[in-house]
């Protein structure tokens, strides 16, 4: 399950009252598990990076995003067509995988372009720990085109940088964008009931 860092601190304690009392182990003063008196346990991973840039890209539609605490400081929706695989044979089928190729291809340097500007302020190369700059991702939608957009030499920048991973997304739109910033954020709780 995923649960809003703001509400920890509540789940914590519902799940003391639901297990007979709770026990909590901390690492860097954020709760990494719990066990309640019953035997049931809940395991945390966190993604605590700050600011948070997302990056999400399908065949046909694309979403950029800086954010802080949680909101949006500045994004960018937008689609763009990708013509889907063809049943036709011999030189047609390979005109259409050219085609096909040639604008993912543009759809791959279109978002670059955009993470350029929303990530990293049209700086290539930034200082180390600028402001603004982020210090963790949210990558998701198209595996193959997430990584060849992460792959331009102009976002060298943010390659390296941690990344929360959410390849079960729909078409990036605004209210997907806002989705996959609210899980990249969250708490994922790992719950084993009592025995």
């Amino acid at each position: 399950m995923e649960v809003a860092p703001e509400r920890i601190d509540r789940w914590v304690a519902g799940f003391g009252e639901r297990h007979d009392g709770v026990v909590s182990r901390e690492v860097d003063g954020r709760v990494a598990s719990v066990a309640g008196g019953d035997g049931a346990s809940a395991v945390f991973e966190w993604f605590p990076y700050e600011p948070l840039g997302v990056v999400l890209v399908r065949r046909g539609g694309y979403a950029v995003a800086l954010a802080h605490a949680g909101a949006l400081t500045l994004h960018k929706v937008g689609t763009r067509h990708v013509q889907s695989r063809t049943a036709a044979g011999g030189w047609s089928q390979q005109r259409f995988a050219r085609r096909r190729d040639n604008q993912a291809d543009a759809l791959v340097e279109a978002v670059a372009g955009h993470a350029l500007r929303v990530l990293l302020g049209g700086d290539e190369s930034p200082r180390t720990g600028a402001r603004g700059i982020p210090a963790g991702l949210v990558v998701g939608g198209d595996r193959t085109l997430a990584a060849a957009v992460l792959a331009e030499s102009s976002l060298r920048a943010v390659a390296g940088l941690p990344r929360r991973e959410l390849w079960d997304i729909g078409d990036p739109r605004r209210a997907v964008l806002d989705d996959c910033l609210r899980r990249g954020r969250a708490v994922r709780i790992t719950l084993t009931d009592t025995p």
